[in-house]
């Protein structure tokens, strides 16, 4: 009923759900202090009690135990409120700092949409289960303790039969909660898995439109839409039928209570009278046994839910994260890879063996056709992934021995998809480089050939729309190199950064890309291979092997009758790119 994990979550906060337990059993106390005092003034009027004392305890006790319910009803909400927003708050900072240091392997675990639901909508409903679920659970396990010894100084019998009777209520939870954990279990997994896809068809929703293949994806959406609709109406079958049984144990029990309690009502007074006030008591207060654990019941629904959304955000705060140390970023930023090899766990290695070096003032780029692990080289040359073997070094320093602030600070990483905030252009900028002032900025749009147009479309304070949807390809990458040149840094990659761009703008990007190899070490994959002629180093990969390096030169003019890979690769571009040309 309570996990230990989720409630390790919570931290200092777990003092609210106490609090607010104790504040609904004191509210429970001011009801039944009400219901007596109405008791005691019913009973006063059919014995014809003509004592005004009687009268003024009766509603001294109603009075009193109306404020105190207001009272704790007040503090109640605001505890929770309290509770609720700081529970949110941790979480997502909790989950945010993970994710900054798992870098991508958290998307890879959840994918996307999944990781997004998790962190949005998973947090608000796992708040629902430490707001709803808890107070309530201590509440209702210790409410029918203390009304039993209310009502046994008025009649223990009756007392007896409804205490036996609650814990029916947490039994047919119990019988239900196995069966609900599969199904909240599948509802979440529907829920993360139509989320990506549908993530992922609006994403290529072009290619689907040129490939003519969004009618197929239009038909694999709508099956996907229609399992998760069967999958929440069982979840809603199985709470509906979940409630009707605890509503029947519910009822059931009070009538039994309020039976024994009429049946053995046979004291008398002194009078010689029925006692009224006891047996009214007992019959009002009946009820009172069963609402606790029948809120509890309801809650516990919002509470699977939650606690289903909790196990991923724990399986994500679990996952094993890149090691890093303290030392100082190296004089040099010369970085090597020696034998490195890594898999992604599929029985292949990615990259097996791999001997490069990527040297301090020059340009080193790697080439190869598609899967022949360049982007496995990019992750981890920036670190977002683990060598099985090998070592990658900067200055001569393993990198995982670096701190993580010291070698990021120095690192800057350009990609096809590199990603714009939803901000202005300044406080994109900012977000690289805190202190970068205006002038420094309009320096860095310059050199991107970009400064006329934002100061044409409101200076450094043009908002960019999200991932930069109102600017054009080459705008966005230009825009992206000119926040990384915002900041020096000694370690630049660009990973497909000229990919699906117009001329103008890739030739801006590689004379930015060549004067930076005068002060810092440049890496650049391109899937434009006459973009390489320019480095310093080249190396090509295949099958995940480093099978050649050198300069275009030295691999493009080999005196032996085999051409090389490299200008294999590089000369069917070229006949390839001299075809459309003459054909345009």
């Amino acid at each position: 009923m309570i996990d230990k994990e989720l409630l390790a979550l919570l931290g200092g906060n777990k003092k609210y759900i106490f609090i607010c337990a104790a504040l609904n059993l004191l509210g429970l106390c001011a009801g039944v202090a009400v219901t007596a005092g109405l008791c005691l003034g019913i009973d006063g009027v059919i014995n014809g009690v003509t004592d005004l004392g009687a009268y003024a305890f009766a509603a001294v006790c109603v009075v009193a135990g109306v404020l105190i319910r207001f009272v704790s009803t007040v503090l109640n909400g605001k505890f929770l409120g309290i509770l609720g927003a700081s529970v949110k708050k941790d979480l997502r900072k909790n989950l945010y700092g993970k994710l900054l240091r798992l870098n991508e392997r958290g998307a890879e675990e959840l994918g996307a949409a999944g990781l997004t639901q998790v962190a949005v909508e998973g947090i608000e409903q796992l708040e629902l289960y430490y707001t709803s679920y808890l107070p309530q659970f201590f509440f209702a396990v210790s409410a029918p303790f203390v009304l039993f010894g209310v009502c046994a100084f008025v009649n223990v019998k009756a007392a007896a039969v409804l205490l036996a009777c609650v814990p029916l209520i947490p039994v047919s939870v119990i019988l239900m909660s196995k069966y609900a954990k599969k199904i909240f279990a599948k509802y979440w997994g529907k829920y993360t898995s139509m989320g990506d896809g549908f993530l992922d068809s609006v994403r290529g929703l072009k290619e689907l439109k040129i490939f003519n293949a969004d009618g197929e994806r239009n038909k694999k959406m709508n099956a996907d839409a229609e399992e998760f609709r069967r999958i929440t109406m069982k979840v809603l079958v199985m709470q509906l039928f979940s409630v009707t049984v605890m509503d029947l144990v519910a009822f059931g029990g009070a009538g039994a209570g309020i039976a024994v309690n009429l049946m053995t009502a046979g004291t008398l007074n002194a009078a010689g009278t029925l006692n009224a006030a006891a047996v009214l008591f007992l019959v009002l207060i009946a009820a009172e046994f069963f609402l606790p654990l029948r809120a509890f019941g309801s809650a516990f629904h919002v509470a699977m839910n939650g606690a289903t959304a909790g196990k991923k955000i724990l399986t994500l705060l679990k996952l094993s994260e890149p090691q890093w140390g303290s030392a100082d970023f190296p004089e040099s930023a010369e970085v090597r890879f020696n034998g490195v090899t890594f898999g992604y766990g599929d029985g292949r290695n990615a990259l097996e063996s791999a001997d490069m070096t990527f040297a301090e003032n020059a340009l080193t780029a790697i080439v190869g056709e598609s899967g022949s692990g360049k982007s496995t080289a990019v992750k981890l040359l920036t670190g977002a992934k683990v060598p099985d073997s090998g070592a990658v070094t900067v200055g001569g320093k393993p990198l995982n021995g670096l701190s993580r602030e010291g070698f990021y600070g120095n690192l800057a990483l350009v990609s096809f998809d590199t990603y714009i905030f939803n901000d202005t252009v300044r406080n994109n900028f900012l977000l690289a480089a805190p202190k970068a002032t205006d002038g420094e900025i309009r320096a860095a749009l310059k050199k991107v050939n970009l400064d006329g147009f934002i100061e044409a479309n409101g200076g450094l304070d043009k908002p960019v729309a999200e991932d930069a949807n109102n600017l054009s390809g080459g705008q966005k990458q230009r825009l992206a190199l000119a926040v990384n040149l915002a900041r020096p840094k000694k370690i630049y990659v660009f990973d497909e950064a000229t990919s699906n761009i117009d001329v103008e703008s890739e030739g801006i990007i590689m004379r930015n890309i060549a004067a930076l190899k005068n002060s810092a070490a440049v890496v650049m994959i391109s899937h434009r291979l006459a973009n390489a002629a320019s480095a310093d180093a080249v190396y090509v990969l295949k099958d995940g092997r480093v099978v050649e390096n050198g300069t275009h030169r030295t691999l493009t003019q080999t005196p032996t009758q085999k051409p090389t890979e490299y200008a294999r690769l590089y000369n069917a571009q070229r006949a390839l790119e001299l075809g459309e040309a003459s054909n345009a």
